[in-house]
């Protein structure tokens, strides 16, 4: 069994970008994942960032729906406080009747207290307790809506419900039924959700309610934690936690030698984006501590070539290979790599030299869990 490659595209578009520009760019990596073999393309939503700025993923993924064949797509994620449930649960479940159940649905809780305040939460609301707890509610919402059984719910943030229809009895009063917007094929998607702190409470969520586990990769000692987070709960939940089932987003560059592929990231809009937006948030808000953790070093003396050499998988196929490999033994490993996309807007050659490369001769290398 080979691992499944992914992509996640946040999209790290340099400001400056046009609106247009980050849309084809995100159609564009659609097609060539579909055609590399990939099985996963996450699309991220962000209202409030210059970098990441796609505050409908929705949108890509219908106009790629007309372009693909066999690639699902995920937002990663909706940020459910900032969304109608009954809306986004509409929303959703007719963008899954469109791509014919390529579609599973990310959701979080938000991690921008800017996009937050720009939906009209802030101060103690905007704790992530608070968060969480409008995650909850509005999952249930949606999950009724999907049901499409009769209910009248007034919560602590929404207020939703499903009228009760009476059976046609002429042909005009079938005209008039409420359409069906439950997911393709009347199922509900699979659920993912991210995490990236050590102490997630996504993994448990996830754990609780048997969704697919998302780590963002920000160290061993992290990952490590996300799977006993996620494990614990899904057993307690009476589920049989499956590693295949764990999706991990990192970032990869494959050339066709180690020296290009390095000198690619240094120079090219990987190393733009970590210098730029990156480094200096992760530096911030303590983002940078696991991967200095890793490798015993101050994190303020964590830079770019420390990221390219220590963290990330950068080189050939050969030496991706061997990097994975000893991830795997050190963390139990995962079923999934998502790869995190970057601006190749202006010269994508490199990239999909590098996406095909990791689907066609990396991933069918890779000793999964169990295997």
């Amino acid at each position: 069994m080979t691992m499944d490659t992914g992509l996640i595209f946040h999209p790290y578009m340099r400001p400056g970008r046009t609106a247009k520009q980050t849309f084809e760019w995100g159609v564009q990596n659609s097609i060539a994942c579909d055609k590399a073999g990939f099985t996963t393309m996450m699309i991220s939503e962000h209202a409030s960032q210059i970098w990441e700025n796609i505050p409908n993923p929705e949108l890509i993924m219908a106009a790629a729906a007309l372009h693909t064949d066999n690639i699902m797509f995920a937002p990663m994620a909706h940020i459910l406080p900032h969304h109608n449930p009954t809306k986004l649960a509409m929303t959703v479940g007719w963008l899954s009747q469109i791509l014919e159940g390529r579609y599973f649905m990310g959701i979080g809780a938000g991690a921008y207290p800017m996009a937050s305040y720009m939906h009209g939460i802030k101060g103690e609301a905007a704790e992530t307790e608070n968060l969480n707890r409008m995650v909850r509610e509005s999952l249930m919402i949606m999950e009724k809506i999907w049901k499409r059984e009769p209910f009248w719910h007034e919560g602590e943030f929404w207020t939703a419900g499903f009228p009760e229809e009476e059976e046609p009895q002429t042909e005009e009063d079938e005209q008039h039924m409420l359409a069906n917007y439950s997911p393709y094929g009347g199922a509900f998607p699979e659920f993912a959700v991210t995490g990236f702190s050590m102490n997630s409470p996504s993994m448990k969520l996830a754990g609780e309610r048997n969704f697919k586990p998302v780590s963002i990769y920000s160290g061993l000692d992290a990952l490590k934690k996300h799977w006993e987070i996620f494990s614990e709960a899904n057993i307690k939940a009476g589920h049989t936690p499956d590693r295949k089932r764990h999706a991990v987003s990192h970032t990869i560059f494959v050339g066709d030698t180690d020296a290009e592929a390095k000198k690619e990231v240094m120079e090219g809009p990987i190393g733009y984006c970590f210098d730029r937006y990156l480094i200096p948030i992760w530096r911030r808000f303590g983002m940078m501590d696991g991967f200095a953790k890793d490798h015993g070093i101050d994190p303020l003396k964590a830079d770019l070539e420390f990221l390219v050499d220590k963290v990330f998988i950068v080189g050939s196929p050969d030496t991706v290979v061997d990097k994975i490999n000893t991830l795997f033994e050190q963390c139990g490993g995962w079923g999934t790599l998502q790869i995190e996309s970057h601006d190749y807007y202006d010269d994508p050659a490199p990239w999909y030299n590098s996406l095909e490369l990791v689907a066609k001769e990396v991933a069918p290398r890779v000793k999964l869990p169990g295997n």
